[in-house]
């Protein structure tokens, strides 16, 4: 049986980190994605036309996202049909992470409304039309999932990253003092360990 592992970066990542995960899948072909979109409606069809190709050479396809790759991953491919997913410092709930940088910027709903885009002084552009859509087409998850969450993570809180797991029964693994992006040694050391028991109990 042929299987397949693909690999989806976050924000600043590239398709190159697949490699470091090659040695957890011997027994697969393991495929960074190397996508365009900065959107989920953009990662809808991008996504899908990529995981389609593959699932047409591939028996099996598991999944291993990183940050808003796995929002981007589960917007797009919550209906495809894959073997397992395993999701580091996800994004899971994109509605509560806008409100709360609107929040930290003192933007109200009205003034992003009648504008529809706000830079924020930490890089990141608010869009009223990205919020709409976040909205208007929740997640929708039932691939068996696990999740590995720093518990510093900066932009999602354990409240919300226990409510989603619980709610995907999904195996939730927390990294005491980690942060949302995992890149020191102490932190791809736990990474390291993480995948591998995960591995162990399939």
């Amino acid at each position: 049986m042929n299987k397949a592992v693909l690999y989806i970066h976050g924000k600043g990542g590239n398709a190159a980190e697949a490699e470091h995960y090659k040695l957890f899948f011997p027994d697969c072909d393991v495929i960074g994605f190397d996508y365009k979109a900065e959107t989920p409606w953009e990662a809808k069809g991008e996504f899908t036309a990529y995981f389609d190709a593959l699932r047409r050479k591939y028996d099996r396809v598991c999944l291993v996202a990183n940050s808003i790759g796995a929002f981007f991953a589960m917007n797009a491919l919550g209906d495809r049909e894959m073997e397992k997913a395993y999701f580091i410092s996800p994004i899971v709930d994109m509605e509560k992470l806008i409100s709360d940088m609107m929040m930290w910027v003192g933007v109200t709903e009205d003034e992003l409304c009648e504008k529809q885009e706000i830079k924020t002084p930490f890089g990141e552009t608010l869009s009223w039309k990205y919020l709409c859509y976040v909205r208007e087409n929740p997640v929708n998850w039932g691939v068996p999932t696990h999740i590995l969450y720093g518990e510093k993570d900066h932009l999602t809180s354990f409240d919300t990253i226990s409510s989603f797991a619980g709610r995907i029964d999904a195996a939730l693994t927390v990294m005491p003092g980690g942060e949302h992006w995992f890149h020191t040694a102490e932190q791809m050391a736990y990474l390291n360990r993480w995948i591998k028991e995960c591995r162990k109990t399939e």
